[in-house]
């Protein structure tokens, strides 16, 4: 959980009343984009015995739902319901949260970066999924949707954990990839800066899942608010706290995508966007 996320979850617990330190109490844990560092803070937290467990990733709720049955776990970004709840109605459990279905976007996100790069045919999804269950049902979707637009979609696997990110884009370069697709997951969030870097260097056009990655100098995304959630999960919170169950509390889905381009960064790899995409982006960056 990012600091402008935080302060987005603190602020919301104020608006329902609870100030921390008065009448709340929270402990920071972080993963610091090290998924194998996740089951020992989840165990670390359980031992507190703490009311609420509160997770920004599927990734992460696996982990305390492996560490507790009964203490509720609330998700702020649930990528995959897998494992974690038996539907978005009725959650059935201790977990309950927020979906933001981005993984099932990258069709999508195909379909626009290749309306950018009309010329382009081979295109990389850099894979660092290894935690979402439903990974490989929508990688197969999204090859249908590669064969649709008359291109040829790789994943490379970004393995961790320490991921070689200069070799995964030497490869890219050298393969002769003319665009990639990536899912801002912890792990690669936590090299966001030498990412952006290296796209840029390459000049190597690229659509991500998280409007925060343009803001920070990429390319082009497509997704839902990654901020909202965490104005919910305090809602989340408080039903908890006031006796709700976990499993009583259905889990959301997104109503809006937002497509947001970045001119600037567009010019510096020498990329014209296309009016037509231009036209429907929600969030210009010049």
């Amino acid at each position: 959980m990012n600091s402008r996320r935080l302060d987005v979850f603190r602020q919301s617990l104020r608006d329902l009343g609870y100030i921390e330190g008065k009448n709340i109490t929270i402990e920071y844990r972080y993963g610091e984009g090290k998924s194998e560092r996740l089951q020992q803070l989840a165990e670390e937290l359980v031992r507190f015995n703490v009311d609420i467990l509160v997770v920004s990733t599927a990734t992460a709720a696996r982990s305390m739902r492996k560490a507790t049955t009964t203490i509720p776990i609330v998700v702020a970004n649930m990528g995959s319901l897998t494992g974690l709840v038996d539907s978005l109605a009725r959650p059935g459990g201790n977990v309950t949260g927020l979906t933001h279905i981005s993984l099932e976007l990258l069709g999508k996100r195909l379909e626009l970066l290749k309306e950018v790069l009309p010329k382009v045919s081979r295109f990389v999804f850099l894979d660092d999924t290894t935690g979402a269950g439903g990974y490989k049902r929508v990688a197969q979707e999204t090859q249908s949707a590669a064969k649709f637009l008359g291109v040829k979609l790789q994943v490379i696997e970004v393995k961790a954990p320490n991921p070689n990110i200069e070799e995964v884009f030497q490869t890219m370069v050298k393969e002769h990839v003319g665009g990639f697709i990536i899912e801002a997951t912890p792990r690669m969030s936590f090299h966001r800066k030498k990412i952006l870097a290296l796209a840029q260097q390459n000049r190597l056009p690229a659509m991500y899942s998280e409007e925060e990655w343009v803001n920070a100098g990429g390319l082009m995304s497509y997704g839902a608010n990654r901020n909202e959630p965490y104005r919910r999960l305090a809602v989340y919170v408080d039903k908890i706290l006031k006796g709700t169950k976990p499993a009583e509390l259905p889990v959301e889905q997104p109503t809006k995508f937002d497509l947001v381009i970045n001119l600037k960064a567009a010019k510096q790899i020498g990329l014209t966007i296309p009016p037509n995409v231009l036209a429907r982006a929600d969030k210009v960056i010049r």
